[in-house]
């Protein structure tokens, strides 16, 4: 099987309305940004192109289509899609490379959450039948989920406020953050219900931005001479999309992800975990058997800023950055897509 590197990244900063800008502009300066990290001149020199996105946050079908203008209309390219986080557009990439049809390949996602009410907007990617009706926005979903790990004991309203203050503190060194800084504990505590029992501070915020990256075969990311990551391990589960129908304290997709990317092999150094709320940190954290050696999100991870249809990819970008900056030697990535942790996708990343 060939050896696959992630060799470039780049993520746009996370602010919360990005004013005039199409998705078109941004995407543009963040795929500049990983053709300057290579030397190339456009998607012409990769072999592969894909990309994530939601139709839903442009409210027409195949609005991913006009991002594609990002990469120039002629000449034609081979170029993919997936309705999802970006990390599973490195997914179908790596697929595309280990099947021999591309030695490289660029990957992005995007979105400009701001127009509309995210939370809302998510609700129809629900069960059209039983669920979307019903506009179960995605926020209180994830209250029910918090509030059934509350109330079984598996954390505390105390534990989710140190995850909030532990991702502040850490986007502090992040020049990409939205939301960073000092706060405490017992000023978290203080604060009011947003969706009982989450408070607004334990809610990812809604970001626009974009983010992308390369990945290749060893050979060729020697052949560029840059310094790469080795992707050693990576798989993706799905559980059922009724919430009702799964339990919700539990993560039992991300705990088979992570067994059958090889999590347990070694030691991890560091985990970027795509959690949008903060007990849900806490719950995956668990499902992939992290100890207490293993630096978790330090970025800030999506609390600290959440590019929505992108943030699954940024985890494997930060802990990229990471190992090829000697800050690491192996790490942890982790993506989620749907309601409650519906979708996972762990990725093991080491350096050479």
């Amino acid at each position: 099987m060939r050896d696959i590197a992630v060799v470039a990244f780049s993520q746009s900063i996370c602010v919360a309305d990005a004013g005039a800008v199409n998705e078109v502009e941004l995407i543009m300066p963040q795929l500049q940004a990983v053709y300057d990290q290579l030397g190339l001149a456009s998607a012409q020199d990769v072999d592969f192109v894909c990309s994530g996105s939601c139709d839903y946050l442009q409210g027409a079908a195949f609005a991913f289509v006009a991002g594609v203008d990002a990469l120039g209309a002629v000449p034609p390219i081979r170029e993919s899609h997936v309705e999802m986080d970006a990390a599973w557009a490195l997914y179908e990439s790596m697929l595309k490379i280990r099947m021999g049809h591309a030695d490289s390949a660029l990957i992005y996602g995007f979105s400009k959450s701001s127009p509309g009410e995210l939370p809302i907007v998510l609700s129809q990617r629900l069960d059209p039948y039983y669920l979307a009706p019903l506009w179960l926005d995605i926020v209180s979903l994830a209250a029910l989920q918090a509030r059934m790990l509350l109330d079984r004991g598996l954390v505390s309203e105390r534990e989710m406020a140190e995850v909030v203050v532990r991702s502040r503190r850490n986007a502090m060194a992040n020049p990409q953050a939205q939301l960073a800084g000092e706060v405490s504990v017992e000023a978290l505590l203080a604060e009011p219900a947003f969706v009982a029992p989450l408070r607004r501070t334990d809610c990812c915020p809604v970001s626009d931005g974009a983010a992308a990256m390369v990945i290749a075969t060893v050979e060729q990311a020697q052949a560029w001479g840059k310094p790469y990551a080795l992707i050693t391990g990576i798989d993706h589960r799905i559980e059922n999309h009724n919430p009702c129908l799964r339990d919700l304290t539990d993560s039992v997709s991300t705990r088979q992800a992570a067994e059958a990317a090889g999590v347990a092999g070694g030691a991890v150094d560091i985990a970027e975990i795509h959690a949008p709320f903060s007990h849900q940190e806490i719950l995956l954290q668990r499902a992939l058997g992290l100890g207490g050696d293993t630096v978790i999100n330090p970025s800030g991870g999506v609390l600290a800023g959440n590019l929505m249809m992108a943030s699954g990819l940024a985890r494997v970008g930060e802990v990229f950055r990471r190992i090829v900056a000697g800050e690491a030697r192996r790490g942890v990535a982790h993506a989620t897509s749907g309601p409650c942790l519906q979708h996972n996708l762990v990725a093991v990343l080491e350096g050479v």
